[in-house]
């Protein structure tokens, strides 16, 4: 069971999580956490060294969030093929997300792109682990006789990583979720090819 003051880190860490998520490290400031919070600086800083604490501990939940979601997509799936399939599906609706605001990673990785290394290489970290899963996945279907040997598992999990990263941010600068059905409808029938 958490202790008070526990509870207290948690529900600072919630609320200025879709603050993050929309407005980007540098758009989110101390007085938008206090004002959503309802909660006093000394309070504040009494949980966290300074912003950039708060803001990797906030950017680390957000990796979580999404990680452990996509994960549940996909961990009752049985086939190499359903699995990849409902890794696509989790991104059908870029619009509306069930984090506000939109993919974190993806937010996240443009944000730390060249002012916050340290977040920067956590982002990587998500990528490297994604893509790595993703060619496990591959693998898996190659070794169980459910792919062709043509399948090349590290250049395809790349392509699904790039192109559903990609299709997100132009889906929601368009505001628009079409472009990113017929983009996994077409992912889909690509992988079907390699299908024994």
């Amino acid at each position: 069971m958490l202790t008070k003051a526990e509870k207290t880190k948690q529900f600072i860490l919630e609320t200025a999580a879709p603050l993050y998520n929309e407005k980007g490290i540098s758009g989110v400031h101390i007085d938008d956490v206090l004002a959503a919070t309802k909660l006093t600086k000394g309070c504040l800083y009494g949980h966290f060294e300074n912003k950039d604490d708060l803001s990797g501990q906030v950017i680390d939940l957000l990796l979580k969030k999404i990680s452990d979601r996509i994960y549940m997509a996909v961990a009752d799936k049985k086939t190499a093929k359903a699995k990849i399939f409902a890794f696509l599906d989790f991104y059908k609706d870029p619009i509306n997300t069930y984090i506000s605001g939109g993919c974190p990673i993806f937010n996240t990785a443009v944000d730390a792109d060249d002012n916050y290394p340290v977040i920067k290489q956590k982002i990587a970290g998500v990528f490297r682990a994604g893509q790595q899963d993703l060619i496990n996945v591959l693998v898996e279907g190659i070794t169980n006789g459910e792919f062709s040997a043509n399948l090349d598992p590290p250049v395809f999990a790349f392509k699904l990583m790039a192109s559903i990263e990609g299709g997100i941010v132009m889906c929601r600068t368009m505001d628009t979720a079409k472009p990113m059905q017929s983009l996994i409808k077409s992912l889909k029938a690509e992988l079907e090819q390699y299908i024994l």
